[in-house]
């Protein structure tokens, strides 16, 4: 039977062998179910604040849903580096992320005719309830496929 044990000390801080990206197949699952959730942040607007409020609404859904999938593509392509540089872009990628969705958002508001208001809410609202429903769909074993441990 052939030794499995690491031929060196460093061998336990080098990524593990699965090839599977799996932090940007999460990033796409929750920017799928931003296609659910998008259509009723934008219905809400619609009868909130008007045509205008259901657009300026789609934008903010698109902005976060974007930026989901930035994060979960960079941490995947971090982590097949090194583990040093995947807990590097958790971090100050979050905060790159933040700020990039707060420049889009200064950008698009200040160019077209937006509604701010309801891109600044339904951004922030679609964030935290894509974000929930990915929680709970991993709390229930929904993304079993995804566990390391397979």
């Amino acid at each position: 039977m052939p030794d499995r044990r690491p031929t060196d000390d460093l061998a336990a801080y080098r990524p593990a062998p699965d090839v599977r990206p799996i932090e940007a197949i999460i990033g796409r699952n929750i920017a799928k179910r931003g296609i659910l959730v998008g259509p009723v942040v934008v219905a809400v607007a619609w009868l909130l604040a008007g045509p205008v409020g259901a657009a300026s609404a789609a934008v903010g859904v698109l902005i976060v849903m974007g930026n989901f999938l930035l994060g979960g593509y960079l941490l995947s392509v971090a982590a097949r580096i090194s583990l040093s540089l995947y807990h590097a872009a958790a971090l100050f990628g979050f905060l790159i992320r933040l700020g990039l969705i707060t420049l889009t958002m200064l950008v698009v508001a200040n160019t077209t005719g937006v509604d701010r208001a309801s891109m600044g809410i339904s951004a922030v609202v679609s964030y935290l309830v894509l974000l929930s429903l990915e929680a709970v769909a991993v709390v229930n074993g929904a993304e079993r496929e995804l566990e390391w441990s397979n």
